[in-house]
């Protein structure tokens, strides 16, 4: 839509260090289920209440690219990336650190440890550190992001 108001943020708007945290979104069982049948991953540690009774987890955990997905969509509902991210370049260090089960609350903290200007004018690159921290703001996953995104427009 031409002339639409972005609201997400540009290259220059993002300062070392700061520190941006997503909105916040509960896991269900259906998300669990419903990512089974997305993934075609039916692993009893997602899928099986009985088999997981004598796990560690004690009931079926949340599969770890579900909660990386669902912490996507809470960076899309957050607004910095609305229409301003032109993508998603590198993910290092992945690491699931506690696992999610149904009922679990997550949000998604962003903090911003480098930016570099590219070559073409118009983008830059932002890397974040990124936790995904549950309701007892326990770290469940953490990760390097590194993504695309526009530079302001200049007028002239």
């Amino acid at each position: 839509m031409q002339g639409s108001k972005k609201r997400g943020l540009y290259f220059e708007d993002f300062e070392l260090d700061a520190t941006f945290v997503t909105p916040q979104r509960t896991v269900t069982q259906t998300d669990i289920v419903n990512f089974c049948c997305l993934s075609g991953d039916f692993n009893e540690i997602h899928s099986n209440f009985e088999y997981c009774k004598e796990t560690t987890f004690g009931e079926p955990v949340a599969h770890g690219p579900l909660v990386y997905a669902i912490s996507g969509g809470l960076q899309y509902a957050s607004g910095i990336n609305d229409g301003t991210l032109l993508a998603l370049l590198q993910i290092d260090g992945w690491k699931m650190l506690a696992p999610v089960r149904h009922g679990d609350t997550i949000c998604m903290r962003s903090r911003v440890v480098s930016k570099k200007e590219t070559s073409r004018p118009d983008r830059g690159v932002v890397t974040f550190h990124r936790e995904i921290v549950n309701q007892h703001d326990k770290v469940v996953q953490e990760m390097t992001a590194t993504l695309m995104y526009q530079r302001r427009p200049t007028n002239g």
